[in-house]
């Protein structure tokens, strides 16, 4: 079974609660076992959210990492809900994100750690700074699956600024630079082209009254919105790499500009990997995506 560290900057979209419920449906059918929660964005409204997600699929002792200063980086709209959800989420005795990312890789076997980064890399590249943790994650993590950049043109720009990249780009830089693991990027054209229909937040989830999921979306989204499903995509990919829902380049190196712009050549000697949908693949990977979302639990 594979290990899952799921980092999330929960809050600033919806993609990441939709990315969660992903995780956990793939954690029920006995595909990875999510370990932690580490969160990127500042604020213990993000974990409790985080919390009560767990609570909900019946995994409330899946520890949760706060971090208590840094980023908060958009307009909450959704994590008040958790407040109405049950959850052991206690702030004063909450574990920080990092010495919490740290004990986690500590406790796990060997190259059996996928670390899913959905949100900034501020805490990931903190761990570059200590050589004794880069020797464990060189021992620990199998691989490090992002959801960050964009690898071509976006709405006419030849170099569109991503939101993750943006939020904090030494860090980012940091990782593309010295992270001492495979890398899989997950850019922003992938998930724009996979919106997640609106329609399913009505008819699919009949076999509960409620569900914080579905209270997240519409409190976030539009009405009639299709939201872009950029997250779920970091989570299903290394879960199932083999059943081919997305191609993936060939080996190279990613660079993030000083401006924020990604960019990637292939190299026989990187270690980084871009994911690539085709449009034939586009129909498969969202139906996949939404039957994860709305799996009972």
């Amino acid at each position: 079974m594979e290990h899952f560290i799921i980092d999330t900057d929960m809050g600033n979209d919806v993609d990441d609660a939709l990315a969660l419920a992903v995780a956990f449906a793939l954690q029920r059918r006995g595909v990875i076992h999510l370990d932690a929660v580490v969160l990127s964005r500042a604020g213990h409204d993000a974990a409790a959210f985080c919390a009560a997600l767990c609570a909900f699929y019946g995994f409330p002792d899946t520890p949760i990492g706060v971090m208590r200063d840094g980023l908060v980086s958009a307009e909450n709209r959704f994590l008040h809900l958790a407040k109405h959800w049950p959850h052991h989420y206690e702030c004063e005795s909450a574990p920080d994100a990092l010495p919490l990312l740290r004990q986690r890789l500590q406790a796990l076997p060997d190259q059996s750690v996928t670390i899913v980064q959905i949100g900034f890399a501020t805490n990931t590249a903190a761990l570059l700074r200590d050589p004794a943790d880069v020797a464990l994650i060189r021992r620990k993590v199998k691989q490090l699956s992002v959801m960050a950049g964009a690898f071509m043109p976006i709405g006419g720009e030849p170099a569109f600024k991503e939101f993750n990249v943006m939020c904090d780009i030494p860090a980012m830089q940091q990782i593309a630079l010295h992270w001492p693991t495979p890398i899989i990027w997950n850019g922003f054209e992938v998930g724009i082209a996979l919106r997640y229909p609106h329609q399913s937040m009505e008819h699919d989830f009949g076999w509960t009254a409620r569900h914080p999921v579905v209270e997240g979306y519409r409190a976030y989204c539009a009405p009639d919105e299709d939201r872009p499903s950029w997250d779920l995509v970091s989570v299903l990919y290394p879960a199932y790499p083999e059943r081919g829902y997305v191609d993936v380049s060939e080996p190279g190196r990613v660079t993030v500009a000083d401006d924020g712009a990604t960019s990637f050549v292939e190299s026989p000697s990187g270690h980084h990997r871009v994911l690539r949908m085709r449009p034939d693949q586009q129909p498969r990977l969202l139906e996949a995506l939404v039957q994860l979302v709305s799996q009972p639990r």
